[in-house]
């Protein structure tokens, strides 16, 4: 079972002035059976708030996988990708590859996504956009590669050649 944690970076979701409607679209597509969000979270765009929460959620709470949502566009305010970076190890490029590659399909706009994924000690960080539509689309692009991917981040020797992907 991986432990998951939900952070929607929304100004106007932290003021209160709009319920998240990114947060628990995610939730409800991660099948129970082999994840738990034990974590959400809703913060403003601001830069020490999201890094604060992602060190917090990867080194003391030891999350498993945390996905972000919101704050991945070209707004001045739009800094998740910058937050995440501050606190990544390595980055992890295939992944926002991906869900890029795949919404480009539905839309021209999906190359302003800035989103990226990351490591930090043993937690996947992964930027999806913050719209409920498009967090729900990117989300599914990469769910059938994360629990491999989770597996691997905590030190899983087996080998990959192995597996058959479909």
């Amino acid at each position: 079972m991986f432990r998951v944690g939900i952070l929607t970076v929304s100004d106007k979701g932290a003021a209160g002035e709009r319920p998240d409607g990114s947060g628990p679209v995610l939730a409800r597509l991660l099948p129970p059976d082999s994840f738990q969000v034990t974590h959400t979270l809703i913060v403003p765009d601001e830069w020490e708030a999201i890094v604060a929460t992602l060190v917090n959620w990867s080194d003391e709470v030891k999350l498993d996988l945390i996905l972000t949502t919101g704050g991945t566009g070209l707004s001045p305010r739009d800094i998740t990708p910058e937050a995440t970076q501050a606190a990544a190890e390595r980055l992890v490029p295939g992944i926002p590859e991906a869900m890029r590659a795949a919404s480009l399909k539905k839309t021209p706009h999906a190359m302003l996504s800035r989103g990226l994924a990351a490591i930090r000690g043993n937690t996947l960080i992964i930027n999806l956009p913050g719209s409920p539509k498009g967090a729900r689309q990117n989300l599914q692009v990469i769910l059938p590669a994360l629990p491999h991917a989770l597996e691997k981040v905590q030190g899983s020797t087996a080998e990959c050649a192995g597996l058959h992907l479909s």
